[in-house]
């Protein structure tokens, strides 16, 4: 797990800006463009090193999202500016400490499952909102590394097995 710093703290800071003025500036609904968000280029980029170099304003990752996936005025569903801010907070916070894609994240719990824990959990610290949420959806860490390992061992073991 990585540790929460200032860098971090920007990053969490501009992502829930951007999702906040999508409420505004943005023709489709709150969870279209979240999709598309989390599966965007800019959001590859976010997840490594260097994005806030680009010194890139939110309204320029709105157009380059259109840009990446057409514009779309599909769906009506608009939500709040503080569910969208803290939902990209915390999308962000997740995505950083736990060193996890975006796109693995949109897959582990959606945008709407994520807007139906703000008024019980936008007051709580984001680490212990992320505690809460995979617990109660029953989601746990990998340990990659060990994971990878176990796989190389059996393959090991397949390999010797068909040679005997």
């Amino acid at each position: 797990m990585k540790n929460f710093d200032d860098y971090g703290l920007k990053l969490c800071r501009y992502q829930g800006e951007l999702f906040s003025l999508s409420k505004e500036k943005v023709e489709c609904s709150s969870p279209i463009f979240l999709r598309r968000f989390m599966f965007s280029d800019v959001a590859q980029r976010m997840d490594g090193e260097g994005f806030l170099f680009e010194t890139t304003g939110q309204i320029d990752v709105i157009n380059e999202i259109d840009a990446q996936f057409g514009k779309s005025d599909y769906g009506k569903v608009k939500y709040d500016k503080e569910e969208l801010y803290w939902m990209g907070y915390l999308y962000r916070y997740w995505s950083y400490t736990r060193e996890v894609s975006s796109k693995k994240l949109y897959k582990m719990i959606k945008p709407g499952e994520l807007k139906k824990l703000y008024y019980p959990y936008h007051s709580l610290d984001p680490a212990k909102a992320i505690e809460r949420i995979m617990e109660a959806n029953q989601l746990r860490e990998e340990d990659y590394t060990q994971r990878g390992v176990e796989i190389l061992r059996e393959l090991i073991k397949r390999e010797k097995m068909n040679e005997k």
